[in-house]
């Protein structure tokens, strides 16, 4: 896991062509806006989380935020045990976020 600032968060996105985005917060939260094309998968729903990345590519890049950073980073470190290559948690989350954010 590399946690990365919401600047170079960006520039790696956009840099990239295998990359996805993950939005670990509750459907609650989502409902408040997420990142474009990220993916829900609420990591406090435990067993759900675990069977959703089981299905993802494991060699992709995956960029992982949810409100402050904390659960993104837990995600992460249980990402990355489960052998995913490229994990990368956005320091300060969407408190911090400042680009563009869509309604799911």
């Amino acid at each position: 896991m590399e946690n990365v600032s919401q600047n170079d968060w960006a520039k790696k996105i956009q840099n990239s062509d295998n990359c996805v985005v993950i939005d670990v917060r509750t459907p609650a939260e989502c409902h408040e806006g997420i990142q474009p094309n990220a993916q829900q998968i609420n990591v406090l729903d435990t067993q759900n989380f675990l069977n959703e990345i089981e299905k993802l590519d494991k060699s992709k890049e995956y960029y992982v935020y949810c409100r402050s950073g904390g659960r993104s980073s837990q995600a992460c470190v249980i990402m990355d045990s489960r052998g995913f290559k490229s994990t990368y948690n956005l320091l300060g989350g969407m408190s911090s976020w400042t680009g563009e954010v869509v309604l799911p």
